[in-house]
């Protein structure tokens, strides 16, 4: 039985060359998700390597050494076009910013990666529109980013991130630009939906509120793991969906359309089709191309959402 396990392996990377050099991972290896669904917490100072982690481990930086295996498949030996379709298909990304395109209403946000995976419009926006009123939404699906406040714009992202029912999602500092109460509410529905869909979360934060959530805790310090284990300050009580605020698949409507049926699902007359043109934003380095250099000698990695602009959508494809 294929599980939604993520192994890396003596993962090293560098920024810079020379005296300049600065050791981003050094021998990382871990495994996420051996034993079922959990939330994994990557904690450390500015600098330690977390956020390159994140990176490696979602095919979005190649390491310079190591591998990162994903149900079996190391990615280094992936095309490239395999690597995007399983960053769109089997991995979801939530970030600090959200990542939103503006022009877009919340459940065109959410569609998207189910569109520009080939589906139908009409089937990809019902299956958005069920997910988006789990999540507390279902009165603001036509509504824009920037007429959704700070906390509704990250939920639409965790339902842009689990729409394609991907097996594991990656956050980085999902909650950095929320308020305290705010955050607090987003992180509880972000483990809830992402375990209650049976997807493992990798979580980047230097927040100790937003690690306390998670079962388990890695730290980083200049690019080495020095614990990973479970988080002994975490509450009693482990986050579940309900208790998040998610109504689990099981409650949804039995007129759900789901991302496995879109073939089946016909598009309807005079609908216009104004995915291709949309634009999209910059993307990150993927592997093969060359690393955009930052002045702290870092890697500037902008929004994975270009990932998923490569062909052409089209209603009845």
């Amino acid at each position: 039985m294929q599980t939604n396990r993520l192994d890396a392996h003596q993962l090293t990377h560098t920024y810079g060359e020379g005296n300049s050099a600065a050791a981003a991972l050094a021998n990382v290896s871990l495994t996420i998700g051996a034993e079922g669904p959990e939330a994994v917490a990557i904690m450390g100072p500015s600098g330690s390597g977390k956020s390159t982690l994140l990176h490696v481990l979602a095919g979005i930086v190649a390491p310079a050494d190591g591998r990162v295996v994903w149900r079996g498949q190391d990615l280094a030996t992936m095309r490239d076009g395999q690597r995007t379709k399983l960053r769109r298909n089997d991995f979801g990304f939530v970030f600090q910013s959200g990542q939103l395109l503006p022009e877009l209403p919340a459940i065109e946000n959410v569609a998207l990666p189910l569109m520009l995976g080939g589906g139908l419009r009409s089937g990809a926006e019902a299956a958005a529109g069920a997910l988006l009123n789990r999540l507390g939404l279902g009165g603001m699906l036509h509504r824009r980013p920037g007429e959704l406040s700070g906390g509704q714009a990250q939920r639409v992202a965790i339902a842009r991130a689990l729409v394609g029912n991907p097996g594991i999602v990656f956050a980085d500092e999902p909650t950095g630009a929320l308020d305290r109460s705010t955050g607090q509410a987003v992180m509880a529905l972000l483990i809830g939906a992402t375990l209650g869909h049976g997807a493992s979360l990798v979580v980047v934060t230097h927040d100790p509120e937003v690690a306390a959530a998670c079962s388990r805790v890695i730290r980083l310090e200049d690019g080495h793991v020095v614990s990973d284990g479970p988080n002994e300050q975490r509450a009693d009580a482990p986050v579940h969906a309900a208790d998040a605020g998610y109504v689990p698949q099981a409650a949804a409507p039995a007129t759900q359309v789901q991302p496995a049926q879109l073939a089946q699902v016909q598009a309807a007359p005079g609908q216009p089709t104004r995915w291709a043109a949309a634009p999209l934003p910059a993307h990150p380095a993927p592997y093969g191309e060359p690393s955009y250099a930052d002045p702290r000698g870092g890697q500037r990695v902008a929004n994975p959402m270009q990932q998923w602009g490569t062909g052409s959508i089209e209603a009845g494809r």
